[in-house]
């Protein structure tokens, strides 16, 4: 356990053994975009389907509820003394970062392809370009909210994480349209401020293959850069508790 790839291949198999886990993730998004993007097959929201603005909202709610729930698995490992195990093997705070944002974004993944296949049913259509720039800035959205669960791991017992964490995603993803654009008003120039906005517009990114811009760019590195030292400190005075 102490090779760093050892520890991920161990971090990968325990998550895809932890069924319960797995199903809860890819069920909410799942019913939503059956359910409400089904019955607006037909509509358009500011010249883009509904089923394929929804699909990405859906897409995007839960991976980042994905990410985030890696909290969820290091509050439980703190309270049952595995983390302070950890502390006494040559494990770098690196390795072990690594090791739960990747098995965070295999979820993520998992529950992106099943959201697109039930896109596809509703009739979304894009060019594999689009898909795959989608993905990417999907992919690259996540960072900060990966940063987020490793911190508030260390940060909160598990008996408060799973409130947080539910409660902290389903805001954020109300305030970055993932719902709709709900916001109007100074209120949605706030919205722009957070990095769920953002993964909510890789759907235009798919669509007419054009990256976020700077602004989107800018609102992203700004969240890492805060979040990063946020969780390694998160991190280090949780393990260095006697």
């Amino acid at each position: 356990m102490t090779n760093s790839s050892t520890y991920l291949r161990y971090e990968a198999l325990r998550t895809a053994r932890n069924w319960p886990f797995l199903v809860l993730s890819l069920a909410f998004p799942l019913i939503l975009l059956l359910v409400v993007g089904g019955s607006h097959r037909h509509t358009h929201l500011d010249g883009i389907s509904f089923p394929l603005y929804y699909m990405v909202g859906m897409a995007s709610w839960g991976a980042m509820g994905a990410v985030v729930a890696t909290g969820a698995r290091i509050s439980a490992e703190r309270q049952g003394g595995w983390t302070r195990q950890l502390r006494l093997t040559p494990l770098s705070v690196r390795s072990y970062l690594t090791a739960k944002v990747v098995t965070g974004y295999l979820v993520a993944l998992l529950g992106l392809a099943v959201i697109y296949l039930a896109g596809a049913g509703l009739g979304v259509h894009l060019p594999a370009t689009g898909w795959l720039l989608m993905t990417g800035l999907i992919l690259v959205g996540l960072v900060p909210f990966a940063l987020a669960g490793v911190a508030l791991g260390h940060l909160l017992r598990p008996e408060v994480l799973g409130p947080a964490i539910g409660g902290l995603t389903s805001l954020l993803a109300l305030a970055g349209g993932a719902w709709g654009p709900l916001l109007t008003g100074s209120l949605a120039g706030i919205a722009k401020a957070l990095p769920s906005y953002w993964l909510v517009q890789a759907s235009v990114a798919g669509l007419d293959r054009r990256v976020w811009g700077v602004e989107g760019w800018g609102v992203m590195a700004a969240w890492t850069l805060v979040l990063v030292p946020v969780a390694v400190a998160a991190y280090r005075r949780d393990t260095a508790r006697v």
